[in-house]
Formats: structure tokens, sequence, C-alpha cells
């Protein structure tokens, strides 16, 4: 039996992960209270029928004080011989701010505190399983359909999984370099196709733009030195834990230069399973929603 406890902070995504899991053939458990949960090991180990070949059992905060027991429960459980695996969900505080405001939902820690406080509590609680965890998931810049992804390469593909994601974001730097940048690089310092006749219309997914900046040789010289600095920071930051990677390049309007050397970033760095990988191009259609 594959048993999965489903875990993390209120507001990173457990409710709808809950759900996929049941859609790749999980029967699911949310909230169940803990003093249950060895009960519930032992049942399903003794029922042979496919229903419970694959369990995944939410368990987060709500549990309130109980959740200070959940540690030696564990502790029982895989002293019996049964073995289970720990999924946590979490995201940066500030998206986990920003997701209570637009649902209009009070954390359950934070009373009659700012959410912030909740969150900062709730951390506190929950950080022996995040050490525990044999999976983490930062979901700050996933869309669903990019979690569905992860879940599914987890548990159907059965890939190994080292918990980094990387997103690769283009910008344009007069809107503004992106707040949840880990690492921004400027490429400023190339040719600006928005100044070459019949180019200003097209962005940095058009071959024509593509070719005009990487006709430059300081174009495939950056390239080159940011993939040989990456290939050294990426195992560094797996090995610390690090479960997010925002690499940020940008231009003036973030819809040439940075769109296409983003591009090019992406497909070197694809086809390393060490890591899950997205790329984003922020700023690509201001210009054209702009007028200009």
């Amino acid at each position: 039996m594959k048993f999965v406890i489903l875990t993390g902070m209120s507001g990173a995504g457990k409710s709808t992960a809950i759900k996929m899991m049941e859609d790749i053939g999980f029967y699911c458990v949310d909230n169940l209270p803990i003093p249950l949960l060895e009960k519930f090991v032992e049942l399903s180990d003794l029922q042979q029928n496919a229903e419970l070949q694959k369990v995944a059992v939410g368990i987060d905060i709500r549990n309130g004080q109980a959740l200070e027991e959940l540690k030696d429960v564990l502790e029982r459980i895989r002293s019996t011989g049964a073995s289970y695996e720990i999924l946590f969900l979490d995201a940066e505080d500030s998206v986990l701010v920003k997701r209570y405001k637009e649902t209009r939902r009070n954390h359950p820690l934070s009373g009659g505190e700012r959410v912030d406080k909740g969150i900062a509590e709730e951390r506190k609680r929950l950080a022996f399983l995040k050490e525990g965890a044999d999976y983490i998931i930062d979901t700050s810049q996933l869309l669903t359909r990019e979690l569905k992804a992860e879940l599914d390469k987890i548990f159907v593909q059965n890939q190994d999984y080292k918990n980094l994601f990387i997103t690769i974001l283009s910008f344009g730097f007069k809107y503004g370099i992106p707040a949840d940048s880990d690492l921004v690089f400027d490429v400023r310092f190339l040719p600006n196709p928005y100044y070459v006749e019949g180019l200003r219309a097209k962005t940095g997914n058009d071959k024509e733009i593509q070719d005009y900046v990487l006709q430059f040789e300081e174009a495939h010289i950056f390239l080159d030195k940011l993939s040989d600095m990456l290939n050294f920071l990426i195992p560094n930051y797996i090995a610390e834990g690090k479960n997010q990677l925002v690499i940020s390049i940008g231009c003036t309007g973030g819809k040439h230069r940075s769109v296409t050397l983003a591009n090019a970033l992406y497909q070197a760095l694809s086809g390393n399973k060490e890591y899950g990988l997205k790329i984003e191009h922020r700023d690509i259609g201001k210009d054209a929603l702009r007028g200009k």
C-alpha cells in the first residue's frame, strides 16, 4: 500500500491537491483527526481491496493542539513496519497573505490578529513536518495545471523529485523588477530590435527577433556564462533545500531581448530531471495593450 500524508501551509493548495490525488487513483481522507491516524493505517493495511492500495490523508493546522501528538504518532506507525510519505505544500508568506485577502477568509490561527501573524505561528507548528517531508512543492508560482503536472510526475510517473521548481521570467524594467525574483539579469546591453524597421511589433517568440538578437556574439557569451553559473548554483540550491527559484531576465519593455534570452535559457536547462522548470513572459504584451 502507498500511504501519503498531505500537509502544508493553509492557502498553499491542499484542498486542490486532495482532489487531484483522487483523480489519479488515491483514496483520500481530508482533515483526519490525529488520534485516529494509527487505526486508519492499521485498517488500510488489513484491507486487500484495490480501493485502498493508494491512500492520501490530509492533516494540517485544523487539528489544533492535537498536532503536537503527530510526531509521536508517526514514529509509532513507522515502528510497526508501515511506510508513509509526506507531501508538504508551501508558498511564500506574501502569496499566502494575498490569497487570504482575495478570498476574504480568516487564517485559522490569526484570530483577531493580522493574517501574517497566523502564518508565522503556523510555520512554527508545521516546521517538523516540513523538515521530514519527502516532497515539498512551493505553489507560489504554480498554476493549477502545473501543480497537477508535479503530482503526476511524483505519484504516476514515479520520477525522482528534488523539490526545486525553477521559473524563468522575462520582464521589462520600465514596468518594475519582479518582486519575487531570486536572480535578476539585465540584457539591455544588447542592440534593441525595437528600433529596427519591421521588427518593433514582433516579440521574442518570433523567429525574426530571435535571429536578430542571437546574431550578436555577446548574446551567446551571456548565455554560456549564465548557464555555467546556474549549473553550479542549482545543485547547491537543491542541497540547501531551496524549493523555489525565480530567474528574471529583463530588457527595456520585456518584449524582445529578454523574451529571446529567457527562451534560450529555458531550452538550455530543459531535460534535467533534478528540478521542475517553467517559463513566463510577464510583460510581453503590455506595449500592444497600451497602443504602442
